[in-house]
């Protein structure tokens, strides 16, 4: 794969601490929430995280494959990524559960079906996740 584009970001006291990218344009407190055993409160969680960076590329995604198919999404389209986290069935560690919501006004159902399905080709998050996760695809 020819790398287009690439970042690092180092993370330090795990998920109650602190992840900063090192060329400091972004920097993130880290807190586990309550429902993990943490303190909560003010701060993020790699699950937020992970949210924000999936439903961005999934709607990137999208507007791509739209262009090629000359489909117009309308700049008011969303992704809503839904992320959940707890113990895996087979007691070995923990799992990701993921929706991905997809709104896409003024776009016909069976188009939207048809984007969403490309779209989830063309994601990297979708495509690192694909032999690993389950991710739900609901069109709103």
């Amino acid at each position: 794969m020819k790398v287009l584009y690439k970042t690092q970001a180092t993370a330090t006291g795990g998920r109650t601490g602190s992840a900063a990218t090192t060329d400091g344009a972004f920097k993130v407190t880290l807190v586990t929430p309550k429902e993990l055993g943490g303190p909560g409160g003010e701060g993020n969680n790699p699950e937020q995280l992970f949210a924000s960076g999936y439903s961005a590329c999934f709607l990137g995604a999208l507007k791509f494959v739209a262009s090629q198919q000359k489909v117009k999404i309308a700049d008011d389209s969303t992704v809503t990524a839904d992320v959940g986290i707890g113990p895996r069935d087979d007691g070995t560690g923990f799992g990701l559960d993921v929706a991905l919501t997809i709104a896409l006004p003024g776009v016909e159902r069976s188009v939207a079906e048809d984007l969403v399905a490309r779209a989830h080709i063309v994601c990297p998050y979708s495509h690192a996740t694909r032999n690993g996760l389950d991710v739900r695809l609901i069109i709103a």
